[in-house]
């Protein structure tokens, strides 16, 4: 059997009076794929500086295998601000050597667009200092993927990834011999990529087999056998399990966990959220119109982001948007945003926003508000309000939502100026929160947050009633709270995607692949203005997408009278007639859907 590449025995970590890791012993063996997970501040990142010899232990000790080649991925780059991106990452190789090596090729498309860095002023040859944190990222990322590696630690490597990057590092990882540990929330790449998890608790670290789906039914199986007195924490578990077992998108197509047990414990676990009945709610609290976009152009300057586009986001509704960087998401809800802030008065660059006279919005931007840093905790969340209606009956005090977002009672008596990014991010969202809006923007609402945070913030949008639209790289969060998803191609369009993410990220890979260098014609320049045709293929496109939605809820109710009337075999034929009915229905909207989608 062959030894381990690193090995922690009785490890002990220790802040000030705070004890992070307690006596931990580890061992990381060849073509291990570890992910660690737990909450910000319980010592995710000093347990993997510590594996990697970048942090001195207080007691026990760290060995690793001689001549371990090992590479470590920071959340904060050492690359030289005056050097350039072909210096930092393909160091001094000819362009006929790093261009032949088809490996070097995958990682620069993968994580920069292309072989020439689009994006990039200068290309390869960019000097690093202007650049942004998430360009430096990803240089850094690069640079270490193209070095040969025994282990690879990684420290939140999909931070500044779009979903499309995301997903090209998950399938280079999978496909590198190399030993892997990673820090990250995204849970999405953790099932893709890990098949162990390590799960970081009040100084001691709990081993698991197998990805995120598998260590979330064992820790809900292990608290159930323990008898766990966190009953709050393990029925969250068990509903995110339910969710994960009932056909999740995105999940690996091979069951590795219990089946029989997963369904035993969550028998008696309803779907996350009834959407039905939200929408009957969110219909009653906004009335039929929320924001209708009519012909509509968004610019950034002088660049056209969006093109006379013609949406409705409708009551009820859970969008989620996805597209490259720099195609506009962002930017279409400013837009939305600013036409809601002042009544209309802003608008876009051509079109016209209509926002619903009920409409009471909340927005969270991927910019970290400042608050009073001399204010608590507690009196930061209190100056919105004191208690919050969060929907189905469920009312909270200010005090008991902060406990929810992981601020205990001592934490919540913590000035603001002392609390980390991620707390900051936490606060941020609970301030929006208990001003009781009826409509969420929440803008890459994962950036900073743990996943014990994000899997709170889902079950509270769970019984939310309201139009929420996420933009977000979190795929996994994106296909929890969220019905439908729209993509932002980068051709000045909005589409909506049938089968999500995996159809995007499909429609991405085409558009690589047949990507030829533009060329310059006298009608390349001509604008083609949308004409009466074009306007009403929009709204039948949005009329079928409804009916699609709402045959979604009659099939779900459908199978639950079937359920209840099993032994009544007549009754049972009749429904199914229903069925197939709406399932022919179906059929037939989804081709015209194609049909009028090929030609918007």
């Amino acid at each position: 059997m062959a030894s381990n590449l690193v090995n922690l025995e009785a490890v002990g970590k220790a802040y000030a009076l705070r004890t992070l890791l307690d006596g931990v012993s580890l061992g990381i063996g060849e073509g291990d794929r570890i992910g660690v997970v737990g909450r910000n501040g319980d010592g995710k990142t000093t347990l993997i500086r510590i594996l990697a010899k970048l942090e001195p232990v207080d007691t026990g000790r760290v060995t690793h295998s001689g001549g371990l080649r090992l590479g470590v991925l920071t959340q904060h780059d050492a690359l030289d601000p005056a050097a350039t991106v072909r210096h930092e990452v393909i160091g001094d190789l000819a362009d006929h050597e790093w261009a032949g090596d088809a490996r070097v090729r995958d990682i620069l498309t993968g994580l920069f667009g292309g072989l020439d860095l689009p994006g990039f002023p200068a290309g390869l040859d960019t000097v690093i200092g202007p650049l942004s944190g998430g360009e430096r990222r990803r240089i850094a990322l690069a640079k270490l993927l193209i070095a040969e590696q025994d282990l690879i630690v990684l420290d939140e490597p999909t931070n500044h990834l779009d979903v499309e990057g995301i997903a090209w590092l998950a399938q280079h990882l999978q496909a590198r011999r190399s030993a892997l540990v990673v820090v990250t929330h995204d849970r999405w790449f953790l099932d893709q990529v890990c098949t162990r998890m390590w799960d970081v608790q009040r100084g001691t670290v709990h081993e698991y087999d197998g990805g995120y789906s598998d260590y979330v039914f064992a820790r809900a199986e292990r608290e159930r056998i323990a008898a766990s007195e966190e009953a709050k924490r393990q029925n969250l578990v068990r509903k995110e399990l339910a969710w994960l077992r009932r056909g999740a998108p995105a999940r690996t197509s091979k069951p590795r966990f219990r089946i029989e047990a997963a369904n035993e414990l969550i028998a008696d676990v309803p779907p996350p959220r009834n959407t039905a009945e939200l929408t009957r709610f969110a219909g009653s609290r906004l009335g039929k119109t929320v924001f209708d976009l009519e012909n509509v152009t968004v610019q950034a300057g002088s660049k056209v982001l969006l093109k006379h586009l013609t949406w409705q986001l409708g009551p009820g509704d859970r969008i989620g948007v996805v597209g490259v960087n720099g195609a506009g998401k962002t930017s279409l809800l400013r837009a939305m945003a600013d036409a809601a802030r002042t009544g209309g008065e802003v608008r876009p660059a051509a079109g016209r926003v209509v926002v619903g006279r009920t409409v009471k919005l909340a927005y969270l931007s991927q910019e970290v508000a400042e608050i009073d840093p001399d204010l608590r905790v507690l009196e930061a969340v209190e100056s919105v309000r004191q208690r919050v209606d969060l929907g189905n009956g469920r009312e909270m005090t200010a005090s008991q939502l902060c406990e929810k977002f992981g601020f205990t009672k001592e934490k919540q008596w913590t000035p603001v100026g002392d609390i980390s990014g991620g707390e900051r991010r936490r606060l941020q969202i609970l301030r929006l929160l208990m001003d009781e809006p009826n409509v969420l923007f929440l803008d890459e609402p994962t950036n900073d947050l743990d996943i014990e945070t994000l899997t709170q913030l889902e079950d509270l949008l769970d019984g939310w009633p309201g139009s929420l639209v996420v933009i977000s790289h979190d795929r996994y969060f994106v296909e929890r709270t969220t019905d439908r998803v729209f993509a932002l191609l980068g051709d000045a369009t909005l589409r909506m995607l049938p089968r999500g993410l995996d159809e995007y990220l499909e429609r991405r890979r085409r558009v690589l692949e047949t990507a030829v260098p533009a060329q310059a014609s006298p009608a390349s320049g001509k604008q083609k203005k949308p004409t009466g045709d074009s306007r009403a293929a929009q709204k039948e496109l949005q009329r079928i997408e409804r009916r699609l939605d709402r045959i979604g809820e009659q099939e779900s109710a459908l199978h639950d009278r079937i359920a209840e009337h099993a032994t009544d075999f007549e009754r049972v034929a009749e429904l199914d007639v229903e069925l197939r009915e709406l399932a022919a229905e179906r059929d037939e909207l989804e081709l015209r859907w194609l049909e009028l989608a090929e030609n918007a």
